[in-house]
């Protein structure tokens, strides 16, 4: 173990499945898994205070490297003392690498050995990252896990291509951890290899001999069908450590969530739930409401009655419509507080039927009761 003060304990497996229940202690502080990571991309989640966010019971956030970067900058983090400071947050932090931007700015940048020449997306100006600047600027500011900086690689991509990117990403993730000197941040590295079975397998292989805390699946939800997305899990999980966490990067299609949680992932996180908050979707133990239809003018019931958020203990669904109509701010706070406790919860009644062993059981009511889509909402 790299690091001492951060480890995965294993509790229990589903006896029907892989499906494992744990606890990741993040520097003294508990993790209860599988678990869901709400994102605060710049330091915020989305309409949000660091308040509602341990009102959800929300145990871990995530922040993003690139756009803390380019604002509020390293330095500006470092004289507050940190990120947990900053936004007055005390619970543990996640920072993805940054190299996500490298797939989604892919109009924008330009791959080399050496690292990622970006362009702006505020100013257009010229950046660069390499895995060492990943590092550093994670160091700055001062996330509790970080990951190694890597290459999304775009699907479909021919076998050649994700070959030479695997192999980059290899040298990367070296590199990066061999810049990483916080004893007080635990370092993840991130499998890639698209949907080839030998390139995820040699990729996963190679980045377990270089013994990280954890282990991030990445190149998964980018575009392709939902039976290869899972045969990606299927090549990449059986190489991969049962005594440290599994995070499958970003993923929050409740679908997608059950069918990574029965091959043995631990962490999720995704934009997903706010995202389609504040366009009026919400999810509910009665299946999904677009509150902007006129049924919902003059509901005066609980938008969902079996949900203990704020928004439903104390809102109807007629008040949300009226927020949502006037775009007032509210509503989108309201909406946004409810789809992220909905999916906390969720992964606490999994957690539950993991350690009853009906996690199968549990998948497979819950998905034919809320009546989500394909999309998985």
């Amino acid at each position: 173990m790299k690091n001492p003060n951060f480890s995965y304990k294993y509790l229990h497996v589903d006896k029907n499945s892989k499906a494992r229940l744990g606890e990741i202690n993040v520097f003294g502080k508990i993790v209860k898994t599988p678990v869901f990571m709400p994102v605060g991309t710049q330091a915020t989640v989305k309409f949000l205070s660091p308040e509602d966010i341990k009102n959800i019971n929300a145990s871990i956030v995530l922040s993003n490297t690139y756009h803390l970067w380019l604002r509020p900058g390293p330095d500006v983090l470092i004289k507050a003392g940190g990120i947990h400071k900053f936004m007055n947050y005390d619970g543990p932090i996640l920072t993805d690498s940054g190299g996500f931007q490298v797939f989604s700015l892919a109009d924008m940048r330009k791959i080399k050995e050496e690292g990622v020449t970006f362009k702006s997306h505020l100013d257009g100006s010229t950046l660069f990252m390499s895995p060492e600047d990943s590092i550093h600027i994670q160091e700055a500011i001062g996330s509790d896990i970080a990951m190694s900086f890597d290459e999304c690689i775009p699907y479909p991509s021919s076998y050649e291509y994700v070959k030479k990117s695997v192999d980059r990403t290899l040298r990367w993730a070296k590199r990066g951890q061999d810049a990483h000197t916080r004893t007080d941040q635990a370092l993840f590295g991130i499998v890639q290899g698209s949907k080839y079975e030998d390139l995820r397998k040699y990729c996963a292989e190679e980045l377990v001999k270089m013994d990280f805390d954890g282990y991030s699946i990445g190149g998964t939800s980018v575009g392709e069908d939902k039976k290869t997305h899972y045969k990606m899990l299927d090549y990449t999980l059986p190489y991969l450590p049962e005594d440290k966490p599994r995070y499958e990067m970003g993923i929050g299609a409740i679908n997608d969530i059950f069918e990574a949680v029965e091959r043995g992932v631990d962490m999720f996180d995704c934009v997903l739930p706010t995202r389609i908050a504040r366009h009026g979707t919400l999810l509910t133990t009665q299946g999904r409401i677009n509150i902007k239809k006129a049924i919902y003018k003059d509901d005066f019931t609980p938008l969902d009655p079996n949900c203990d958020c704020e928004c439903c203990k104390n809102y109807t669904k007629a008040y949300l419509n009226h927020l949502f109509r006037t775009n007032e701010g509210l509503g989108n706070r309201l909406m946004s507080i409810h789809n992220l406790r909905f999916l906390i919860k969720l992964m606490e009644q999994i957690r539950v039927a993991i350690a009853e062993d009906r996690f199968i059981e549990f998948k497979n009511e819950t998905i034919e009761k809320y009546g989500f889509d394909e999309r998985g909402f």
